[in-house]
């Protein structure tokens, strides 16, 4: 995980001082994180344009966010991780427009969503359950469950009073899915905000290596994806399998 390479030891430092019942807190922040993010309303771009991904704008309001959660350490991140996926998500969605895809289709907003459970480093050093064509093996029948539910009941805002109490079955694991693996990438970064003196400085430094690791996973994803539509997925695969 990017992460984890660019902070290196002050990160081992941060999990010693991570209290047992901070594991809890995050796996909670992650799952309530994917589910705002499910419901909320990212999907305004134009998609009429033609543009390049606003990257710096996005960035912008992470690092602002970032500065607010180092503050205070690991115990905001209930408050603050919600509102940085949020902002990443429609940053992935901003991506995945960039590339020709139709952000008001649900597969393509699913898609959007999966991208926190890659990593951004996509090449396949080796081919396991951490692998990049792996992962997407794995949600991809969760995803395409999970698009054609919320399609059916008409968008993500038919499905918002439902989800206050109990996500349907279909949400519930694709969401989980991806939690198991998001998880990861925030343990790190509430690893490296536990450390004292850290500050709001570092929250924002460390938010910004959490941007820019999905900004980076969003934009090979949907190049992959849009290259897979034009030549084929077996031909993309097998190129890509000999990077």
């Amino acid at each position: 995980m990017k992460v984890c390479n660019k902070i290196g030891k002050p990160i081992e430092l941060g999990m010693s001082k991570l209290p047992a019942k901070a594991q809890k807190v995050i796996e909670k922040a992650v799952k309530a994180s994917l589910e705002r993010a499910l419901k909320a309303a990212v999907f305004t771009l134009n998609t009429s344009e033609n543009t390049k991904p606003s990257n710096w704008r996005h960035r912008i309001a992470v690092i602002v966010t970032g500065a607010v959660g180092g503050a205070f350490t690991w115990i905001a991140l209930p408050f603050e991780l919600p509102i940085s996926t949020v902002i990443m998500l429609r940053s992935i969605a901003d991506h995945a427009r960039s590339q020709g895809f139709d952000i008001t289709d649900y597969k393509t907003r699913m898609e959007c969503l999966s991208v926190f459970a890659l990593g951004s480093d996509i090449k396949p050093e080796n081919v396991n359950e951490s692998s990049y064509y792996a992962v997407r093996g794995a949600l991809a029948k969760l995803l395409t469950e999970a698009a054609e539910y919320i399609a059916q009941r008409a968008g993500v805002e038919a499905i918002t009073e439902e989800t206050e109490r109990l996500l349907a079955p279909q949400i519930v694991k694709f969401i989980e899915k991806i939690a198991t693996r998001y998880g990861i990438v925030v343990t790190e970064k509430a690893a490296s905000v536990a450390i004292p003196l850290i500050g709001a400085a570092g929250g924002a430094i460390i938010n910004t290596l959490f941007i820019n690791h999905f900004q980076d996973a969003a934009k090979a994803h949907f190049t992959i994806r849009r290259l897979e539509h034009k030549y084929g997925g077996e031909i993309v695969r097998m190129v890509y399998e000999k990077m």
